[in-house]
């Protein structure tokens, strides 16, 4: 069996959707399929194949990942290759009529033009009926690369124009060995944090480089376990709120500082200097833009708290059902063995669906602290 190409190296446990897209690739003198969806769990690496795909298109040994086109794909600078990646709780009509735009004035240096649409999802029906347009009558040699959680995101009449190409929760074992092999993580971190991030690689990467992002991760569980009545469930939902402010500063602040030192070096000026009246406006935009992400990345730090509580109260019922499969939170097994043996896995189920409806609640735009007070109240013990 022929090893794959080095751009699908970094893919954990992604054997049958590199092997699909491998397939294209080596047909693709006899035509490429002008669209396609990449599905998978948050974390499985849907844009990092893409990303692959693309420059393996690109590449005259089909992705060798040394040559400067493959290189140019990995750091977002090949002309050919154009990626929407909002910052928004949604990505715009506006957005998107761009992209449709830009997709129609061909390829620069290479034979495909390369349309990527991160977090594909987040599109509304009426921004999705935009690209649908562009989908059924595609300009030559461009090609279109969506990528969502799942088909059920996309509108049915996208579906039905789009090749399909599924990836799967990669295991630990896989993920750890990513973070050994491509980030130098020790391997016992590695396998930590493999299993604590649930194989999202991403959050996995970041947990093994954050002492600080280990230690919130640890003191919201912590919290949950100590759950006795209401005034604790409120300190908890007050501190939870908290954790997922700080964790979305950690990746939004020094960010906003680059970009508006940035903006400033543009316009010819330092930090401190007095922004002329004609200038606001560009700054103004910059601050409103920083103000969204930050937003989105709040909302994002509150549904990895759920995530993590969900894998909490995972390991409880893990115990209470002798299942005897690995726990997501080893270093925390005391507590979860207390928590297993006071409760009942009737209770624990109650506490997954409770965890399951606050998430759908922040995704409703139910007020944050509000939703995270409910949650707490049910996840109180009662002994």
């Amino acid at each position: 069996m022929t090893q794959p190409q080095p751009v699908w190296h970094e893919l954990a446990g992604q054997p049958e959707a590199v092997a699909q897209l491998e397939l294209a690739v080596k047909n693709r003198d006899r035509g490429v399929h002008h669209a396609w969806l990449f599905t998978g769990p948050p974390g499985s690496g849907r844009s990092n194949l893409a990303f692959a795909f693309a420059a393996a298109l690109l590449c005259e040994s089909g992705g060798c990942a040394e040559c400067k086109i493959c290189r140019m794909v990995a750091s977002g600078t090949h002309p050919d290759v154009t990626v929407l990646s909002t910052e928004r709780v949604q990505i715009s009509i506006e957005e998107v009529r761009a992209l449709v735009t830009n997709s129609y004035l061909g390829s620069s240096v290479g034979k495909y033009r390369i349309m990527v649409i991160e977090d594909a999802d987040r599109m509304a029906e009426r921004s999705s009926n935009v690209l649908l347009k562009a989908l059924e009558e595609p300009p030559a040699n461009t090609i279109w690369m969506l990528c969502a959680p799942s088909e059920a995101d996309m509108l049915p009449t996208i579906r039905s124009r789009v090749r399909r190409v599924a990836l799967k929760v990669p295991s630990v074992g896989a993920v750890a060995q990513l973070l050994i092999d491509r980030d130098g993580i020790e391997a016992k971190l590695a396998h930590q944090v493999a299993a604590e991030s649930q194989s999202h690689i991403g959050m996995a990467l970041r947990l093994a480089t954050s002492s600080d992002a280990r230690s919130r991760r640890r003191e919201t569980l912590n919290s949950a376990l100590n759950i006795r009545g209401v005034s604790s469930a409120m300190f908890a939902a007050d501190q939870w709120l908290d954790i997922a402010k700080k964790d979305a500063d950690a990746l939004t602040v020094l960010r906003d500082a680059e970009e508006r030192e940035q903006l400033l070096g543009t316009m010819g000026l330092k930090v401190g200097d007095v922004i002329p009246p004609g200038l606001r406006s560009e700054f103004k935009q910059l601050e409103e833009a920083q103000k969204r992400r930050a937003t989105r990345s709040l909302r994002d730090g509150i549904d990895r708290i759920l995530v993590d509580l969900l894998s909490l109260y995972r390991d409880i019922l893990t115990l209470q059902l002798g299942a005897g499969v690995p726990l997501v939170n080893a270093e925390l097994q005391a507590g979860i063995a207390d928590q297993a043996q006071a409760t009942t896995s009737a209770q624990t189920l109650e506490k997954l669906e409770s965890i399951a409806t606050a998430r759908a609640r922040i995704d409703a735009n139910v007020r944050d602290l509000l939703t995270l007070e409910a949650l707490a109240v049910t996840l109180r013990r009662t002994d």
